[in-house]
């Protein structure tokens, strides 16, 4: 897919907003991608998740044991991932504010994994959710997602897949311009706000 077609996808769901939005990040934009309406049509998700797939280095695709993914926002797209790519996928949780694995699952001792992401903008929950594997047993050998919102600044430690990347200008909440400082900003993310 190209960049043009991946965006069609998400002109299509209704899951390009324009606003005033408070990311997950602590970060303000003017712009949010919402995942999860992208991924609420199981046919499109499944087509991103391909083309996500594809994206990977084929001696990559075949040392994956494990896809993990970072509850809520990459649980759909990681279990797609797992899907395109027929390995089994689970997730991690923060029940009380730190990812761990729940509801039995387990991570065999050393087993690589791909993390699966939707939306990377500051790699927080990506950093915490890898933790989260190592902690477990297993080795993270490369990150997977949706989109990049980093503008290519992210830095997770291992290789790093997006489908496409968005380069939406994004600022501090002590720096918005005029047309956003004076608007009240929506919170559509999945967690609070990172301190």
């Amino acid at each position: 897919m190209t960049d043009d077609e991946i965006l069609a996808e998400f002109r299509a769901a209704d899951a390009l907003l324009q606003g005033h939005f408070l990311l997950s990040s602590g970060r303000h934009s003017e712009y949010y991608l919402q995942c999860a309406r992208v991924l609420m049509d199981t046919a499109r998700a499944g087509r991103l998740a391909v083309a996500l797939a594809a994206k990977l280095p084929r001696d990559l695709r075949q040392a994956i044991d494990l896809v993990v993914s970072p509850a809520m926002g990459g649980v759909i797209i990681g279990h797609e991932m797992g899907r395109a790519l027929g390995k089994p996928a689970i997730f991690v949780e923060r029940p009380t504010g730190t990812f761990e694995l729940r509801r039995g699952f387990s991570i065999d001792p050393g087993a690589r994994v791909l993390m699966v992401e939707d939306v990377v903008t500051t790699g927080l929950s990506s950093r915490e959710a890898m933790e989260a594997v190592r902690a477990a047993g297993g080795e993270v050998i490369a990150e997977a997602a949706l989109v990049d919102r980093s503008a290519g600044g992210v830095d997770l430690g291992v290789p790093f897949y997006p489908l496409v990347a968005i380069n939406f200008p994004t600022y501090a909440a002590d720096d918005l311009p005029p047309e956003l400082a004076g608007t009240e900003a929506v919170k559509p993310g999945s967690r609070s706000v990172a301190a």
